[in-house]
């Protein structure tokens, strides 16, 4: 057999594995409509360069989901995330985007059903014993009201979109305990703000398993740039005060974007 004749039956064989073994096609090419839902961690709050269309849902060209849909060219992308969503306010005012062709979703919401942008308030403004409280109350709300908020959403999500593959991504720890900061929160206090991050991540995870989805976490995409790490990806309390604990351009591109890439 001649080599040419060689590596075209070699070609060959490996393309007929790959369809026997359902192997991906490149994202590019089987991407089709993407639509990009959720929170202002979707939207990219904090990330800056703001589309000039999206007003107060600050839609960043430095979110995942933009930097994602330019390295891919899906056939569509639909950018409606939008800051301050709740899982209710994304059901309501987000899912016309989707329908039957769609063939890519993204998804991040459960933080501002909890309250989490007034935890982070009371935290910095109040006393440890305050915060504690306030984190405490903020669990209690991830394990008892959130699963079935998540579970609505996610299933209003697939009923619009059937056919979608869906990522749900999580949210990052937001501070390296014994890290560089003196001042500010107390080592108690950030541990017990990363323990809820943890329990949230946890509770998002279960619900989009129960409905089929992909779940990507980021918190190990983040780790060594928390707060406190000396190269955070994460605003501390910032003005715009909007911008405090929400990523960088460097944490939707060095920690959301991966995440969403491995699992897209």
């Amino acid at each position: 057999m001649s080599v040419r004749r060689f590596w075209a039956s070699a070609s060959t064989l490996l393309l007929a594995a790959a369809a026997a073994l359902g192997m991906a096609q490149p994202a590019s090419a089987a991407a089709g409509g993407y639509v990009a839902l959720g929170d202002s961690y979707s939207s990219g709050v904090g990330a800056g360069s703001y589309l000039s269309d999206s007003g107060a849902c600050r839609r960043s060209t430095n979110a995942y989901p933009y930097l994602w849909a330019a390295a891919n060219s899906p056939s569509s992308f639909n950018f409606v995330a939008c800051s301050g969503a709740t899982t209710s306010s994304v059901a309501s005012s987000q899912l016309g985007a989707l329908s039957s062709s769609t063939s890519l979703v993204s998804v991040t919401a459960g933080g501002n059903d909890v309250g989490f942008a007034d935890v982070m308030q009371d935290c910095v403004l109040s006393g440890e014993a305050t915060c504690l409280a306030g984190v405490k109350s903020a669990v209690s709300q991830v394990n008892s009201a959130l699963p079935s908020r998540l579970s609505s959403l996610y299933g209003s999500i697939h009923a619009k979109a059937p056919q979608a593959h869906v990522v749900v991504l999580g949210y990052p720890r937001f501070y390296k305990i014994s890290g560089s900061c003196f001042a500010g929160l107390t080592e108690a206090e950030r541990s017990a703000i990363n323990n809820a991050s943890d329990v949230m991540n946890g509770v998002i995870a279960k619900q989009a398993a129960n409905a089929g989805f992909t779940f990507s976490g980021v918190a190990d995409k983040f780790t060594g740039h928390e707060l406190c790490s000396g190269d955070p990806w994460l605003h501390s309390v910032s003005i715009p005060v909007e911008n405090s604990y929400h990523p960088k351009a460097a944490g939707q591109s060095g920690g959301y974007l991966p995440a969403f890439r491995s699992a897209a």
